[in-house]
């Protein structure tokens, strides 16, 4: 026997419209690239989506259409995030940090009609134009006129006044494509993660929860974790839900601006990744500031050091709350929410705690498992591949028919230990993947360019720990004969790779150790260099 229920489909416009008529007066301050700070009431925000949704239509795009967007953390880009998902296309968000050509091979995958463009990021867009001959319109994000010349060029403010401002949001099926995000490339070429509508408003749901990250009508939020990054960890669509104020830091993403944000503000909740919080706290200890309003600082991306727990409780009494995912899972998995029980523990106990990285949220199920495929036990000291399943997980990357998923779970490629309470911790990382400021770096893909310097006959990269970035690679190569030229090998890795990818130290060494099946012995050398960097700094 079925229920009886409305069988209704929850859509993202849905939850723009129910922000408009239970928190009108809200607001959403954004910081523009110029430094002004505008702010939007909901009502005033709503407005301005239905006449980009109306923009969109003129312009011909349909259900299913993906329209690209680069940008930093602005209301127009937030717009962009309702408008674009709101008339049944998909809203692909695609990261500038990445190098030129990975820009390219992922808005030519996605087959991008339109793309959305900040003015800091128009020479990038510019230069790349002619080799993306499916992009039919570049919008720049800018106020009036304010754009390069050119067939294909338009401009945003200019766009929107000229349209009414009612829009009537079209109907769908709640499993229609809402959002594209692609992976960094760590290995091989960035892979497409394809969000529905149902998929994120679920997800939004789960992050407001108060075992969650705990948004409400009361939260002053701050997501410095990048729009273009998994869709700013979902906030843009759990601040409204919740009705909670949002705050838009836009580019300036440095200790200053942001502390000036925050107190100025009254920001309560605040998300990014551990390399932000560093250039914050290391202002504020220069300037002798404390933070009064902050109350949870949310990190994901990569661990935060105990140093840093300490330091936010102990100056600013605000709580470090780990939270852990990834691009296929939207991105939220768990967290590590201040329970009481927690609370109650002695601060130096309580601070090991929260360096794991939390319980899962309600709707996600992780498992740990054996290679032979076995369930290993809870117990926190047995470890193993960590696997995910629920609604707000891929099941297929973008374009792929190939399933993401084995037996009905998703491996992360996280080794991690789960104890009796739930409480998980990464142990390690299946693959070796270096982590640095939040960001993924392919230590494959930079041997593979050292690999086509003249004279070098074997690369090494390696992530080491580094005292600011958390880990950085370190290089090591084998010349055909010494002495090898590193200054030109590191000037040719600058055309090869991301700037923020190059390593900050390359050694010529002699031999580098293999196992027994013939591959590098990585872990040998990560031991014997461990604290190259610490070492080199100090």
């Amino acid at each position: 026997m079925r229920g009886q229920m409305m069988p209704n489909d929850l859509l993202i416009s849905d939850l723009l419209e129910h922000a408009v008529r239970n928190h009108a007066q809200q607001q959403i301050i954004s910081r523009r690239l110029d430094g002004r700070i505008v702010r939007h009431s909901f009502h005033e925000f709503a407005q301005r989506c239905r006449q980009l949704a109306g923009v969109l239509q003129d312009l011909d795009v349909r259900v299913g259409d993906r329209i690209a967007t680069l940008a930093w953390n602005t209301h127009r880009h937030l717009e962009a995030y309702y408008a674009i998902s709101g008339i049944g296309a998909i809203v692909h968000t695609v990261n500038p940090r990445l190098f030129a050509h990975q820009i390219e091979y992922i808005l030519q995958h996605a087959e991008d009609r339109i793309l959305f463009v900040d003015i800091s990021f128009i020479a990038m867009v510019e230069a790349m134009l002619p080799r993306l001959p499916r992009i039919e319109h570049v919008i720049a994000l800018s106020d009036w006129g304010d754009k390069p010349q050119g067939e294909r060029w338009l401009c945003y403010e200019g766009l929107l006044s000229d349209q009414p401002a009612h829009f009537a949001w079209p109907r769908f099926d709640a499993q229609t494509a809402a959002a594209l995000c692609y992976t960094s490339g760590t290995t091989g070429q960035p892979k497409g993660v394809l969000y529905s509508h149902s998929s994120t408003l679920l997800h939004a749901m789960a992050a407001c929860r108060a075992d969650a990250i705990g948004i409400g009508p009361d939260s002053v939020i701050m997501p410095v974790v990048p729009m273009f990054h998994v869709c700013a960890w979902g906030v843009p669509y759990a601040a409204l839900m919740a009705g909670a104020r949002l705050i838009l830091p836009g580019a300036a993403l440095d200790g200053a601006a942001l502390s000036e944000l925050i107190q100025s503000e009254g920001c309560n909740i605040a998300l990014g990744v551990p390399t932000v919080w560093m250039g914050l706290l290391a202002h504020l200890r220069q300037h002798g500031q404390r933070l009064t309003s902050l109350q949870r600082v949310v990190i994901g991306g990569s661990a935060a050091p105990l140093a840093m727990i300490r330091e936010f409780d102990q100056v600013h009494a605000a709580f470090v709350m780990h939270a852990w995912g990834m691009t296929e899972m939207s991105p939220l998995g768990s967290t590590n929410t201040p329970t009481p029980e927690l609370l109650a523990l002695p601060a130096e106990e309580r601070y090991q705690r929260q360096l794991s990285q939390g319980r899962a949220v309600f709707g996600l199920h992780m498992e740990i498992f054996h290679e032979d495929g076995q369930a290993m036990p809870h117990d926190g000291q047995a470890y193993g591949h960590l696997k995910v399943r629920g609604p707000w997980v891929l099941a297929h990357y973008y374009r792929s028919d190939v399933p993401a998923t084995q037996d009905g779970w998703f491996d992360t490629g996280d080794i991690a230990s789960i104890d009796a309470q739930g409480y998980m911790r990464i142990v390690d990382r299946a693959k070796d993947l270096i982590k640095s400021g939040g960001e993924w770096i392919s230590s494959i893909d930079l041997e593979n360019a050292a690999l086509g310097f003249p004279g070098v006959r074997e690369a090494c990269v390696i992530g080491i720990a580094h005292p600011r970035w958390e880990e950085r690679p370190l290089m090591l190569v084998i010349a055909e004969s010494t002495p090898l030229d590193i200054a030109g090998l590191r000037q040719y890795l600058q055309n090869q790779v991301a700037r923020w990818w190059l390593p900050d130290s390359i050694l010529e060494v002699s031999e580098l150790p293999h196992t027994a099946t013939g591959k590098l012995s990585k872990l040998t050398l990560r031991a014997h260099y461990a604290d190259y960097y610490q070492d080199l700094i100090t």
